[in-house]
């Protein structure tokens, strides 16, 4: 009997054709749009919110339009995947143009933007039903097969105390070392009804609707990031290694956050140094973001966890500390950058980094 040579698997490659292509129809998509919206009044214009909301889904429309109909190697190549979930890619596809076709008309008519806004809640809701469904009905595997998983729950409740945690004591740093001032509220008490509740019970029913349904109501559109970034560009530079993978893919991140920071979102007053900041920030939320993707080994909880540190960020910001200088407080600012790192450097110890 003769024994075949024992060889080691070949390295993972980096199909750089293809990730041009992801990167250049994502950036194309992605700045025109901020374009668009900073000729028709920057931040300022009624169709902000709507816009900001459709760059986000942008990054995976781009990653599915390339997967289902050019990239014959994806999972969810349309000639070869026949499970269920094709029903979701197509629906998300749909989605975003629902989107697009938002945006034009708030364009064209900005004080539309609460009938927008609520009409685009229901596509938002049926989005999540369906993947519910289809989870329910197919399996795990209905989406596991195509690199969408969604993780264990212990995963999810863990990561995102994490995360609450996380920006909670960013709010309570600013308050006890003086770089934020307590919320002034007294403007949205007045605008509300009377309700016969103090403001105590007002501001926990508020925290509730903000950080534990928030996230879930907006599932869909982070999904839209994350799909694009951790989901379908995480895994396809993992030849560099996992670690590299993550912050390349950071900066990346980052950068594509540039033109609305230029307009004044995050870092208003700020243009260069929030730029920066925005860098270091996706670098840091990006190695978080990954490594709950390498431990639940699915993306929906990137998706999770993306919604949450925004809703978690804005209720401490704007009801419990408010940042004097969002640039120099703890939060996204230079402080909080800091703790964020010590955050990165932690989970850079757990051997799941290693790449096989």
């Amino acid at each position: 009997m003769t024994l075949e040579p024992v060889t080691a698997p070949a390295p993972k490659t980096v199909n750089w054709k293809q990730i041009g292509l992801f990167l250049g129809l994502t950036f194309t998509l992605t700045w025109g749009l901020d374009l668009a919206l900073y000729l028709t009044g920057g931040l300022k214009s009624g169709a902000a919110m709507i816009a900001l909301q459709l760059q986000m889904l942008l990054p995976a429309f781009s990653a599915i339009l390339l997967g289902m109909f050019v990239f014959n190697d994806s999972p969810i190549y349309i000639k070869t995947n026949r499970s269920r979930s094709r029903w979701f890619t197509w629906y998300f596809l749909v989605f975003t143009v629902l989107y697009i076709a938002a945006v034009v008309v708030m364009f064209i008519q900005p004080a539309l933007v609460t009938a927008v806004s609520s009409v685009m809640m229901l596509p938002s809701l049926i989005g999540l039903i369906l993947v519910i469904v289809l989870r329910a009905t197919g399996g795990k595997e209905t989406f596991k097969s195509i690199g969408m998983a969604g993780g264990r729950p212990i995963l999810w409740l863990l990561f995102g105390l994490g995360v609450v945690a996380f920006f909670g004591l960013q709010a309570l740093l600013n308050g006890l070392i003086g770089l934020g001032k307590p919320a002034d509220l007294s403007a949205l008490f007045a605008a509300m009804p009377p309700t016969g509740m103090s403001q105590d019970t007002i501001l926990a029913l508020l925290a509730f609707q903000v950080i534990v349904l928030g996230p879930f109501l907006g599932l869909l559109v982070t999904f839209g990031e994350e799909y694009g970034w951790r989901g379908y560009l995480q895994p396809a530079l993992y030849g560099l290694g996992k670690v590299k993978a993550v912050a390349l893919l950071g900066v990346i991140w980052g950068i594509w956050h540039w033109p609305v920071i230029w307009m004044g979102y995050n870092f208003p007053g700020n243009p260069i140094l929030g730029s920066l900041l925005m860098v270091l920030y996706c670098e840091g939320l990006g190695f978080f973001l990954g490594y709950a993707v390498l431990k639940a080994k699915g993306v929906w909880i990137a998706a999770f966890l993306h919604a949450l540190s925004n809703q978690a960020l804005s209720y401490f910001a704007g009801m419990v500390y408010t940042p004097n200088d969002m640039a120099w407080s703890f939060g996204i600012g230079v402080p909080g950058l800091g703790v964020l790192a010590l955050v990165v450097l932690l989970i850079l110890r757990d051997p799941v980094w290693k790449d096989s």
